[in-house]
């Protein structure tokens, strides 16, 4: 069985998309390889750091196709073309077609920045979901890494983690921890993976 094949689906600064990376260059992720970035939007961070290494890049942006369903038929071709074992959303912004989530069952995740499945669902998203988790009084917040079913952030849960949210904590200060956080467990996620997979 030859590596993994990750297409990584973006719309913004990529520092996710990095953490995979770097876990990829550095050998902790030695079985996977980074076939493209489908990115949802132009000019964004994750495009940059796509090609600073090298890895294919596909613009498939509201811009181009309005349509969803023509944007979703597009995503999918894209995937397959490449021959994906796995579909990574890693801050993609758009909702993935039920199509593409019935036809990559289980070979699609996304990296949720709470704890699941109490802060999910159609608003919590960006900054929203860490001034939920303040407003309601949590004394902890983290990432989360689940498969993507046809509801939102409601597929089975992969890795968790947890970062306090201490007194004073702001909406900016909570972000940030939760992000650090991703960085590690989105690539250990895609480790249990790849693992799972080979054996």
């Amino acid at each position: 069985m030859g590596k993994m094949r990750v297409s990584v689906l973006a719309s913004g600064g990529g520092t996710d998309f990095q953490s995979i990376i770097d876990a990829v260059e550095s050998g902790s992720l030695e079985n996977v390889e980074i076939i493209q970035l489908i990115a949802g939007k132009d000019d964004i961070g994750a495009i940059e750091r796509a090609k600073k290494h090298g890895i294919k890049v596909k613009a498939i942006t509201k811009k181009n196709y309005p349509d969803m369903n023509e944007r979703m038929a597009k995503v999918a071709s894209a995937l397959d073309e490449e021959d994906t074992d796995l579909v990574v959303l890693a801050g993609y912004l758009s909702i993935v077609a039920p199509e593409v989530i019935k036809k990559y069952e289980h070979r699609i995740i996304n990296i949720h920045p709470a704890l699941l499945p109490k802060h999910g669902g159609k608003d919590c998203y960006g900054m929203n979901v860490h001034r939920q988790v303040i407003a309601d009084g949590d004394t902890e917040s983290g990432a989360t890494v689940h498969y993507v079913n046809e509801g939102i952030d409601t597929g089975e849960i992969i890795l968790q983690s947890h970062v306090p949210v201490e007194p004073g904590e702001t909406p900016e200060t909570l972000a940030a921890k939760v992000l650090e956080t991703e960085h590690v467990i989105l690539p250990e996620a895609i480790g249990m993976i790849e693992k799972a997979r080979r054996q």
